[in-house]
């Protein structure tokens, strides 16, 4: 038999219990605090809000979610901007539901994940149809330190990609481009020509603050940087910003900024004034999540109802002689673990029917519900089969708190009447044959967890006045010299001892 590990007796769980139960019972629960489905009885899950009300435990979706499952659970809902900290109440005090949306990224997660508070689930999932196809990517990803401490909630691996404007394209009379050397060219163009027909001057990037940990990472993916961690020729797990590729990334992007080609106070640029820069035809190149083109369509068309304003969306951009990649962006498409409570679900039976009602909520019909509710009642398909919300504040308030609580985002990719959506959707699956994920995600450094905020940091400033013409390449290096002994060199090796471990 299969034995559930331990939980470590120096948890406080008698004296804090009731402090935790209570503190679950306030979120909006459904329920009472704490699981208790040991029995047979009611299966508690502690799920993530992100909407401003809770659904009815009574209402259409989860009356047709326990008929399609066969299993009576229910719901204790935790408001998102709260979650840390009635996660880490209940944590300490040991008062959890039967099944617990935890995010493994969250350090104050990772030592109760290993503490025995939890089931390692992952000799039992080959027994459940939906459990069993898991991709194992997603998989690899929600391990730590080799042990599954519970279910994946199932991302797409990877949603990056390039949007260039296709009406400054045609204008300009160019064609897409799919290297980096020809989208160069294509930003040298919008500079140099008259993309908008208008005579106003743009630029081609338009980045933001955030250009180290999200846009320029994806850039330096192609490059052959990895996904935050990789491992090296060496054996050892490193930063990605401290590799040659990413180097040679920073050094092409600083020529680019150099001529103009991206927007020249970006370093100081918030989301939003990136996203009306791009409503205003600032510029025409975006690195992002593919997923955007609809809503800087929207932007557009909220400006001008008859605007001409189109975007290409490109996922397959490379370059120089690098095979085609890009790097996650949705943590190897894991988006937390659902865990199962191992004081409370005590035996192998008492996982198995939590684990079944996973399982059923990944059938198609079981989606269908968390994702557009009940057809003729919030959604309709038209001729062409694309969904339709019929009823937008009753979706809203019976349906959309579901949409978080999905095992997965990838059970069906539903027809949208939005065309941007549709190409989006099938442009990040084909993502899957190329994502590039971070070897170090599953595993643990304690020195990583104190100390690399400060560390990365350090590092983003260096980028930041390199890329703006302060600093030297040889700058940025002395700054990673200067990080080692401050954490730097105890992560690698931290990592790299964990990573010899399991592999």
């Amino acid at each position: 038999m299969i034995q559930r590990r331990t939980l470590l007796k120096s948890l406080p769980l008698a004296a804090a219990g009731m402090a935790g139960a209570g503190a679950l019972a306030s979120c909006g629960s459904s329920g009472g605090g704490g699981g208790s489905a040991g029995e047979g009885g009611t299966l508690t899950w502690m799920s993530m809000l992100h909407t401003p009300t809770t659904p009815e435990a009574s209402g259409p979706i989860m009356t047709a979610l326990k008929e399609h499952s066969g299993v009576d659970f229910e719901f204790q809902w935790v408001p998102d901007a709260s979650k840390e900290e009635k996660i880490n109440a209940a944590l300490a005090s040991g008062a959890l539901a039967d099944i617990n949306t935890l995010n493994q990224g969250m350090a104050a997660v990772r030592e109760p994940l290993k503490s025995g508070m939890f089931w390692d689930v992952e000799p039992f999932l080959s027994e459940f149809p939906n459990l069993a196809s898991i991709n194992p990517t997603i998989i690899e990803s929600a391990r730590l330190d080799g042990v599954l401490y519970g279910v994946p909630f199932q991302k797409p691996l990877a949603r990056y990609g390039v949007l260039v404007r296709q009406d400054w394209l045609d204008r300009l009379g160019l064609e897409v481009p799919h290297t980096l050397e020809d989208l160069l060219e294509v930003a040298q163009a919008f500079v140099d020509g008259d993309p908008t027909g208008t005579g106003a001057q743009v630029t081609g990037f338009i980045d933001r603050q955030e250009s180290f940990a999200v846009g320029f990472r994806s850039l330096a993916g192609y490059f052959g940087a990895g996904d935050k961690f990789q491992l090296d020729d060496s054996g050892k797990i490193v930063p990605a910003c401290t590799t040659e590729p990413w180097k040679e990334a920073m050094e092409w992007y600083r020529g680019a900024f150099e001529r103009g080609l991206v927007n020249q106070e970006f370093v100081t640029v918030q989301k939003q004034n990136q996203q009306q820069a791009i409503a205003q035809d600032k510029g025409g190149i975006v690195v992002t999540g593919l997923f955007e083109a609809k809503n800087y369509m929207a932007l557009a068309e909220s400006i001008n109802a008859d605007t001409e304003v189109e975007w290409a969306l490109i996922n397959d951009m490379t370059y120089a002689d690098v095979p085609r990649r890009i790097v996650s962006d949705t943590a190897g498409g894991m988006g937390g673990l659902m865990t199962f409570n191992s004081q409370s679900l005590k035996s192998e039976d008492d996982l198995k029917r939590a684990l079944t009602l996973i399982d059923k909520l990944l059938d198609e019909p079981a989606f269908q519900l968390m994702t557009n509710g009940v057809e003729g009642t919030h959604f309709e398909k038209d001729a062409d089969g694309a969904i339709e919300v019929i009823d937008q504040p009753l979706w809203e308030q019976q349906v959309q708190p579901y949409n978080s609580s999905r095992p997965s985002d990838l059970v069906e990719i539903y027809k949208s009447t939005n065309p941007y959506v549709n190409e989006a959707n099938e442009k990040m699956a084909e993502n899957d044959e190329y994502v590039v994920t971070n070897p170090a995600q599953s595993l643990t450094s304690a020195t990583y967890d104190t100390q690399w905020a400060t560390i990365e940091k350090a590092l983003n400033d260096s980028y930041n006045t390199f890329m703006v013409g302060q600093t030297t390449m040889e700058d940025y290096e002395a700054a990673i010299e200067a990080v080692r002994s401050q954490g730097l060199d105890d992560i690698i090796a931290e990592y790299t001892e964990a990573y010899e471990a399991v592999n």
